[in-house]
């Protein structure tokens, strides 16, 4: 099992930047990917990002030059820096960890973030 916790949501004006982080606990030995997602209201839940333990990013179409994930060295953690952001950005973020000996995705609580003026 692998326990995610999130933080660094909030509210932001447009253009405006803010973080996030994500701290996984348990067992972090199995972890293989991380990244971010996004759930706006009435809306299904959409990758934002990945990143490999290798470092590899991929993103969504949308946040591609705005957004950049990274990882702590202990592979262990997760950071989202978003940049330039508008309104189509609101939304509810999970971080979320991969697990190579469960096969399977664990997700941590959520933090919302606002952009609004």
């Amino acid at each position: 099992q692998v326990q995610l916790v999130e933080s660094g949501g909030g509210l932001v004006q447009p253009g405006g930047s803010l973080s996030l982080s994500c701290t996984a606990s348990g067992s972090t030995f199995s972890i293989g990917a991380m990244g971010w997602y996004r759930q706006a209201p009435g809306n299904q839940r959409d990758m934002v990002a990945t990143i490999t333990n290798s470092g590899r990013t991929n993103y969504a179409d949308s946040v591609k030059g705005r957004f950049t994930a990274s990882r702590d060295g202990a592979k262990t953690a997760v950071y989202l820096q978003m940049n330039s952001l508008n309104a189509e950005d609101t939304a509810v973020y999970y971080c979320y960890a991969y697990s190579v000996s469960t096969r399977q995705n664990y997700w941590g609580q959520g933090t919302q973030v606002t952009v609004s003026s």
